[in-house]
């Protein structure tokens, strides 16, 4: 290799390094479904042809989905660690370890990144150290992400309850009771007398909170089992449900405006669905993509995808990724629905794309963190848990 393509080289990585360090071209996926209206909607753009860049094995299998902020990437494991890694090259930077699986996807707000685990904890950690800051006790298990308003962060544990903690010390601010478990994260309603939360359940209900306060404003009831996370655009909330529906809820009247049901097959529905500007796109366990107008709940198109689709879809740009419990990754037409990029792991993923600077990272039940990007020619980089 000679000097000028050592320096083509070099300035190539210090590009790479300036563009997830920023999260140039997005505003990074800080949280589930990347902004605090679970919408699963990316800033920025991904190249048209997605490159493995590198991978991270982990200790056991990721049922979670990463969050990435400020050139770092976040990444919870069945192993009991939450992992801290370099986006631009797989690095481990630090691992903090948990006392029981984590299948919470991790949350960043102000430098702490916030998750529950299997036995109940919720833990508050230093972005910068991987220090344990605080944590909390509840009384069973934690599935549901965390979610941040009025100075509280929020989640839902699988005790019934919908908490609210304060950020610096953990300490109860609020908690409200429901009928059953809370498998899906909060989504947070910006007003001008004061955020609201809109939490759904298994018990079937769909409840707008407020945040200051934790006084519920309105129960809406869905009429079905809800494991999904609720995604809100404007006065409206979009959720699927067990009960082979989607529902477009108007949340000032409190009533279900349209309700959608494949007509062909029965199966749940526990994707979250993504927001585009006049239709949502929600992945089924019926093997199905669906594309429906926001409207009407009308379909704009379907996709087979060959196996089901628990991993809730990302919108980014004109494209639509999606991913299997057949360990497929497939990036989707926005307008006609049809496959442009696929990618094939062998195993089976049941967290959800995260899309950042340029950046596509997901896991897989093989405890494999993939991130796809703009190629370089050669092979992804392999990085271990064990090495460090």
């Amino acid at each position: 290799m000679n000097r000028r393509t050592n320096m083509m080289v070099i300035l190539l990585l210090l590009a790479a390094w300036a563009a997830v360090a920023s999260d140039e071209g997005g505003k990074g996926w800080p949280l589930f479904r990347g902004d605090p209206q679970l919408t699963g909607r990316a800033g920025g753009n991904l190249p048209q042809r997605l490159e493995p860049l590198w991978t991270f094995q982990a200790g056991d299998a990721i049922e979670s989905t990463a969050a990435i902020d400020s050139g770092r990437v976040y990444v919870a494991s069945m192993d009991g660690h939450l992992y801290c890694l370099e986006l631009a090259t797989g690095k481990m930077v630090w691992k903090h370890k948990a006392s029981d699986a984590i299948k919470s996807s991790p949350a960043v707000y102000r430098k702490t990144v916030y998750y529950g685990d299997e036995s109940g904890a919720f833990y508050a950690v230093d972005t910068r150290t991987g220090d344990q800051r605080w944590t909390f006790q509840a009384d069973a298990a934690i599935v549901s992400s965390a979610n941040f308003a009025a100075g509280r962060v929020i989640f839902g544990s699988n005790d019934n309850y919908l908490y609210a903690l304060t950020l610096d010390d953990g300490a109860v601010a609020w908690k409200v009771e429901t009928g059953s478990y809370i498998y899906g994260t909060s989504a947070v309603i910006p007003d001008d007398e004061g955020d609201v939360v809109a939490s759904a359940g298994c018990d079937g209900f769909l409840r707008l909170i407020r945040a200051r306060d934790g006084v519920v404003i309105r129960e809406i009831e869905l009429q079905a089992y809800v494991g999904a996370s609720p995604a809100v655009a404007g006065d409206r909330a979009y959720v699927g449900t067990f009960e082979n529906q989607v529902l477009g809820v108007d949340l000032k009247a409190g009533k279900i405006l349209w309700t959608y049901e494949n007509p062909e097959r029965s199966f749940p529905f526990y994707s979250s669905a993504a927001l585009g500007d006049d239709f949502l796109v929600v992945g089924g366990r019926d093997k199905l993509v669906h594309a429906l107008s926001l409207d009407d709940g009308s379909v704009r198109w379907k996709y087979s995808a060959g196996a089901r689709v628990d991993a809730s879809p990302v919108l980014v740009g004109d494209r639509v990724l999606a991913a299997t419990t057949a360990g497929r990754i497939v990036a989707l037409d926005v307008h006609s629905g049809e496959a442009v990029w696929t990618f094939e792991s062998g195993t089976s993923f049941l967290g959800s794309p995260a899309v950042a600077a340029g950046r596509l990272v997901l896991g897989d039940t093989d405890g494999t963190v993939f991130c796809f990007g703009a190629g370089a020619g050669g092979p992804p980089q392999a990085e271990t848990a064990a090495s460090r």
